[in-house]
């Protein structure tokens, strides 16, 4: 530093006051410049030494995040200027660590409002070597909000969705009811208007039957809605996959035979999940039920087939069923795992709905790609514990 200092001093030795001026002048004009740029960015800036002292803090700065009083007469750590103890100890953590390339979310919640930001951290380079840090404060509220509203929508469409799906369920049981009592209602009148002697027990019990038939519909339409807006109950154990997949899938390879449907399976084994052993046969039951049922709509289809598939990749256990079904549209594929959207006949729309809620409850991931008259592939994916997960195995014996 004193050998840079020596050099410009001899330079400035060499030039004339004019010159000198001059030279002065359009330093101070570019750092003006500078310090334009610097406070008409709506993003805080902070510069800090090595040491985290400040060397440079625009206006945005103050705007967005609570600083102590009189911090431009302190000569302190930049943490040490901050009055909120969540950011301070994120600024405090990030120096002891000495990471120079971090990035957090924050939420500050005032008398009147929250407001939401991210901070960054990132090296301050100067001739390849770190002479200190430069932080970015992002204000993220009006993206927070506007996330928060869409999703506020997303849900009140959901509802309404559900609702409008629940209503038509229940309007044909409830119609059938209606029905057959007005039936039974006009005989008995009849009966009764004629020689007075009511209709014979079993012409009165078909009716009933009928009854009790569409009230055994309703109660499963409403057990199977609870279920659909109901958190799943799992109880997580560190288990083998493919082993409660591999019998899962023989139970069906007999039907499959008799269809003349082939089934292939190809399996990593000796992976361990943490997954709850009945609701994994559960997502294999309906994920082999939709595929049979889409092989078997399939048309102009010589060769019939399902294959089911496991193996490993990037710590993530990946799981695929796939078939050479009649397959779906782009808009079919971004509906199946909604409650009661379903393009089959007899179906319930549940089946996936299912399987979605509860691989999210293992904290994995679900999604579909199809080809109409090509067939379609249903992609799980979960995480595998690593070595100190794996601790949980003595504590789930």
């Amino acid at each position: 530093m004193s050998d840079f200092v020596g050099k410009v001093s001899e330079k400035l030795k060499k030039l004339s006051d004019e010159q000198v001026e001059r030279l002065i002048s359009t330093i101070q004009e570019e750092n003006d410049i500078f310090d334009s740029i610097l406070e008409s960015l709506s993003a805080g800036i902070v510069v800090v030494d090595k040491s985290w002292h400040v060397i440079k803090l625009n206006k945005a700065v103050k705007r967005l995040v609570p600083l102590v009083a009189h911090y431009k007469e302190r000569n302190d750590v930049f943490w040490n200027l901050i009055d909120d103890s969540d950011i301070a100890e994120f600024f405090s953590k990030t120096a002891s660590d000495n990471n120079y390339n971090v990035s957090r979310e924050f939420s500050l919640v005032s008398e009147n409002s929250t407001s939401f930001i991210v901070i960054s951290v990132l090296p301050l380079v100067k001739k390849k070597d770190i002479a200190g840090s430069i932080i970015t404060i992002s204000d993220m509220t009006a993206k927070r909000q506007q996330e928060i509203l869409l999703h506020r929508m997303d849900s009140l469409q959901s509802l309404t969705n559900l609702a409008a799906s629940v209503a038509h369920e229940i309007k044909n049981p409830l119609g059938a009811i209606s029905i057959h009592i007005q039936l039974l209602q006009k005989a008995i009148r009849k009966s009764r208007n004629s020689d007075g002697i009511l209709p014979e027990e079993k012409f009165v019990e078909k009716y009933l039957d009928v009854v009790n038939e569409e009230i055994d519909n309703l109660n499963r339409i409403v057990m199977d809605f609870l279920f659909a807006v109901r958190p799943v109950k799992v109880q997580l154990v560190l288990s083998d996959p493919d082993k409660v997949i591999r019998k899962s899938v023989e139970f069906f390879r007999p039907e499959l035979e008799n269809g003349k449907i082939e089934l292939s399976v190809d399996l990593c084994d000796e992976t361990r999940l943490l997954i709850d052993e009945k609701l994994m046969r559960e997502i294999i039951i309906n994920l082999i039920q939709n595929a049979k049922a889409a092989v078997l709509s399939a048309k102009n289809r010589s060769f019939l087939k399902i294959g089911v598939n496991s193996f490993v990749k990037n710590d993530r256990y990946i799981l695929t069923v796939a078939d050479n079904g009649c397959g779906m549209n782009s808009d079919t594929c971004s509906h199946v795992f909604e409650p009661y959207y379903t393009t089959k006949a007899n179906g319930t729309g549940l089946g996936l709905t299912t399987v979605y809620k509860i691989i999210k409850e293992f904290q994995g991931d679900i999604s579909v790609t199809s080809e109409v008259d090509k067939g379609t592939v249903f992609t799980v994916s979960s995480a595998v514990p690593q070595q100190s997960t794996m601790l949980l195995e003595g504590a789930v014996k």
